[in-house]
């Protein structure tokens, strides 16, 4: 199975090519270094969940385009070997546990998060609808100013297209999340 690192570096290649940009003017539309976009095209970076969402943003794909692994055959990610995307600003990394196939709008994540930072989104594509179902510890998640405090089993949608925040206030915090474009 192709690791992430690859992944990432193949896909980014792609979709930059794919959108005629050179590396500079991918990095100037995303607000990132070039020398960033350099590394991860070439593999060697370890990018955070802001930097792959700021380049998914700049080519006009979702996230998961980025980071999913491309296959046709049933696909099992046992919890401990799970590849996830890290936070640079929280204890906070998202893993891709389904991206949205063809003619469907929605990926699925598998949330893991401890308690400190808040890991604060930036508004994803016009239409985002996020849902969220907490699995284990505590958080406040939702839109910025109005977080609502979920526990294990509760639900929640908000709007993915504004300012959002995940909060983990009980260590070993974890929740499913399922971000639609509608």
């Amino acid at each position: 199975m192709e690791d992430l690192r690859t992944r990432i570096s193949r896909t980014l290649r792609r979709e930059r090519e794919a959108a005629s940009l050179s590396v500079s003017e991918l990095a100037r539309r995303a607000g990132i270094s070039k020398a960033t976009v350099s590394q991860l095209e070439s593999g060697a970076g370890n990018p955070s969940v802001e930097t792959l969402w700021a380049l998914g943003v700049a080519l006009g794909v979702p996230f998961a385009v980025l980071v999913d692994q491309q296959t046709n055959a049933p696909t099992l990610i046992r919890a401990d070997e799970l590849a996830g995307v890290p936070s640079s600003a929280a204890a906070y990394s998202a893993t891709l546990l389904s991206a949205s196939p063809p003619g469907a709008r929605r990926d699925i994540y598998l949330i893991q998060a401890e308690p400190g930072d808040p890991r604060r989104s930036i508004p994803h594509h016009p239409g985002t609808i996020e849902h969220v179902v907490m699995i284990a510890g505590q958080a406040q998640i939702g839109p910025v100013g109005d977080p609502v405090l979920l526990n294990p089993g509760d639900y929640l949608t908000y709007p993915g297209d504004a300012p959002h925040v995940f909060e983990a206030t009980a260590p070993g915090t974890s929740a499913v999340l399922i971000s639609e474009l509608r």
